[in-house]
């Protein structure tokens, strides 16, 4: 079950309150809290998904397939760019005040994905795809203010951090499925 404090902080998210990424930041408890806002946000975008899937008449086991296959993969995903992120933060392009460990990050990134929920919506016909891209875009913002918030730097330096890591996580993800043999699109 779901305790009305993740609910509340999740909305602070969502809301980008930079007050409540330095909550997270500094509350070393916060990270399982983190782990369950990736999760829900990966089982709404599954969920939506799936959807879509049963509608285009692929069947359930697809669904299912997808769900429990995007979890996993969101949480390695959680994991690989927060790690990759604090090290881009920490040192290349850490600034004056960079203090940071990669459980801040951690948890910062992690709530950061609550604005996700909104793509349980992607299955609905036209709306759902400007649902997903205003989700992920709006994800994205709220990932720069955690790190911001994390790494103690300016905006324009955490989007640095963002876009340079993304590129980073892309391109190892390339590679990835390059070598197990995965088409991606």
């Amino acid at each position: 079950m779901v305790d009305s404090n993740l609910i509340n902080r999740m909305v602070r998210a969502a809301k980008l309150d930079s007050n409540l990424y330095e909550e997270v930041e500094a509350d070393s408890k916060a990270t399982m809290s983190a782990m369950w806002v990736v999760i829900i946000a990966s089982v709404a975008t599954g969920i939506g998904s799936g959807v879509a899937a049963l509608m285009a008449g692929k069947g359930i086991s697809a669904f299912l397939l997808g769900l429990v296959g995007g979890v996993a993969v969101a949480l390695l995903g959680w994991l690989a760019w927060a790690g990759i992120t604090y090290l881009l933060g920490t040192t290349i392009l850490k600034g004056p005040n960079t203090s940071s460990t990669w459980g801040e990050t951690l948890r910062t990134i992690g709530f950061a994905q609550s604005p996700g929920i909104l793509k349980v919506l992607s299955f609905i016909p036209f709306l759902g795809g400007i649902i997903s891209l205003a989700a992920s875009i709006w994800v994205l913002i709220a990932v720069v203010i955690g790190v911001r918030q994390a790494l103690d730097v300016s905006t324009g330096r955490a989007i640095a951090v963002c876009i340079v890591g993304w590129l980073i996580y892309f391109v190892l993800g390339l590679l990835l499925a390059f070598l197990l043999g995965t088409r991606l699109f």
